[in-house]
């Protein structure tokens, strides 16, 4: 229970992050539930407080009773050495610990409370991310290394000088971990910086220093379009080499937002560039003079929330049922071709077009729905449900039973 494969050839994983109070245990369950059910195969939570630390095994206990086994990361920053050593049933109940080495501790003591940590670790066989933070960088390793490019008159920027540090913070700490125990296939590193051509640059760097496995995210995205654009811009181009081996997109939510579109924007990232496939890929129509009418829109919305609601149970009971390819198109200019391409597709008439709607079913014309927006819906679903039965074999009931 509880584990997940990261590197050595295993599946790029998805990741994402709790921004509940730990303490209030049931808010977490919650939470922690409804990312695993979107995808996400690791979840961290924040521990910073004895009350969090506490909640731990409790949060663990419950999302087994409800049948979820997501691994949970513990996020540890200026206090993981007390809290892991003072609540020993935490340290045992979490499935992986994220260190940042810029913040254990100052001087002296941070190579001691680091080593704490990884005590702990390897006392009760856990995997350690070491996460290094761009805004939370190890100052006097920063300041040595500034003080250095000007005494030696390198020439190097600000920012090659932090790219620098936080390589160098990671391997460092890296090899300490080693050091104290700690087996090379339970480190993972992330370096994370807020700007896309600096992430860009810092992992192709680090990727030509190490071989761990790499975590990879802007360390803070943004909100909304900002956030998911200049995540996949850096990541997708990093994914696309090779480098990475856990990713998350870390969006800033609008006041009371879905958490899970993090998940979401992870998933498709990896559809997109056919690393992995997580869910049923839905082409939907951008809409132009042709199409006045907002009923392809509506369809094509409601479509994918309704494969999403679907997808927990698809997923268990069908194999194979994440390559489905589903097509919601608006007019007569792309839609029939669209829709042929697809699995099941179908092409809403656009503005003047004859008033019905052809479906088509893995290049062949199957149907022409008419009638209201919710005939249209209830038609069009009835088709996705006929075909996932009839398409995807049935798991076996072995598998049914242990999933």
């Amino acid at each position: 229970m509880g584990s997940v494969d990261v590197g050595g050839g295993a599946p790029i994983v998805v990741q994402s992050m709790s921004n509940t109070d730990t303490a209030d245990v049931a808010a977490t369950v919650e939470q922690c539930r409804q990312l695993a059910a979107a995808g996400s195969e690791l979840v961290r939570v924040t521990v910073n407080v004895p009350e969090a630390a506490r909640a731990v095994p409790e949060i663990k206990r419950r999302l087994a009773d409800q049948g979820c086994d997501v691994p949970i990361v513990g996020d540890f920053h200026y206090n993981g050495h007390k809290l892991l050593t003072g609540f020993p049933d935490c340290a045992a109940a979490l499935d992986k610990y994220r260190i940042n080495p810029g913040n254990v501790g100052r001087s002296g003591r941070r190579d001691e409370n680091f080593a704490t940590i990884v005590k702990v670790a390897v006392d009760h066989d856990k995997p350690v991310r070491i996460g290094v933070n761009a805004g939370s960088l190890n100052q006097e390793l920063v300041m040595a290394k500034m003080q250095e490019n000007t005494d030696r008159d390198l020439g190097k920027t600000s920012e090659e000088i932090m790219n620098e540090c936080m390589i160098l913070s990671a391997l460092q700490s890296t090899e300490l971990a080693r050091e104290c125990g700690l087996g090379e296939d339970r480190i993972i590193i992330s370096c994370k910086v807020s700007r896309p051509l600096d992430l860009i640059a810092t992992y192709r760097e680090l990727a030509t220093k190490t071989d761990q496995p790499l975590h990879l995210g802007l360390t803070e995205a943004g909100m909304g379009i900002k956030g998911l654009v200049w995540s996949s811009s850096a990541m997708g181009v990093l994914l696309a080499e090779g480098i990475g081996d856990t990713i998350r997109v870390s969006l800033t939510p609008r006041p009371g937002g879905d958490r899970r579109e993090e998940v979401y924007a992870c998933i498709e990232l990896l559809q997109s560039l056919g690393l992995r496939s997580f869910m049923p890929s839905i082409t939907a129509c951008p809409g132009c003079g042709r199409t006045t009418s907002t009923t392809f829109q509506e369809l094509a919305e409601r479509v994918e929330s309704y494969v999403r609601e679907q997808m927990p149970s698809w997923k268990n009971e069908y194999e194979g049922v994440e390559d489905m390819t589903v097509a919601v198109m608006g007019c007569v200019v792309n839609g029939p071709g669209e829709s042929r391409a697809a699995n099941i597709g179908i092409s809403l008439p656009g503005t003047g077009e004859a008033p019905h709607c052809p479906v088509f079913v893995d290049g062949q014309q199957f149907t022409s729905l008419r009638g209201s927006y919710e005939e249209l819906a209830a038609g069009f679903r009835a088709i996705i449900d006929d075909y996932v039965a009839t398409t995807y074999a049935k798991r076996p009931a072995a598998e049914l039973a242990s999933a």
